[in-house]
């Protein structure tokens, strides 16, 4: 009788595929991502690069803190104009589609954002003498994104992600898509 019970055990166990814990509720991650903020010109000119902390809820949902550095440049007579800008972002993830065992996840977040924009390093005036209106200003404003997330290991998650922005105070575009990549370190 022993050695039926023990051969269904070890039958069971040796088909049974064991995955690790993973969007345990509490759970902190820290989150690093690249990306690009226009088409239109190379990268080195308009990207994105931010760095943030995540704590997951129920269901794969998680909140998201975090910082960003943009740098967008426009063109005016052939000079370059850089726009930077410095964001805090705080907001909620939701997960919209998942595998069974959370490799893979489709997430829809959305945030609320506050920071400060640099227009032409603080110069108003550009080398052939035009003068530029518009200033250094602190900008808010609210942001969105659609994030295809999957599980690399245990702890390292992949992060591909279209995201747009929305921001006021500004006068240099108030409408901000951009598309990226990223890696998540789950505690």
């Amino acid at each position: 009788m022993n050695r039926i019970i023990f051969t269904i055990v070890l039958l069971t166990v040796g088909n049974t595929i064991l995955y690790g814990q993973r969007l345990i509720r509490g759970q902190k991650g820290f989150e690093v991502t690249a990306g690009f903020v226009s088409k239109e010109q190379s990268i080195h000119s308009n990207f994105y690069i931010q760095a943030g902390m995540t704590i997951n809820g129920k269901n794969g949902n998680y909140q998201l803190w975090s910082a960003e550095y943009s740098r967008r440049t426009h063109e005016f007579e052939g000079y370059p104009i850089p726009v930077e800008t410095i964001l805090a972002e705080g907001g909620y993830s939701f997960s919209l589609v998942g595998d069974r065992a959370k490799n893979i996840s489709l997430n829809l977040g959305i945030s609320g954002v506050v920071g400060y924009e640099i227009i032409n390093n603080s110069k108003n005036t550009l080398p052939n003498g035009a003068l530029i209106e518009a200033e250094d200003a602190f900008v808010y404003g609210a942001g969105g994104r659609l994030s295809l997330e999957t599980y690399l290991t245990d702890h390292i998650v992949l992060l591909v992600q279209g995201r747009a922005k929305a921001i006021w105070g500004t006068s240099a575009g108030h409408f901000r898509p951009a598309a990226g990549i990223g890696l998540r370190y789950q505690f």
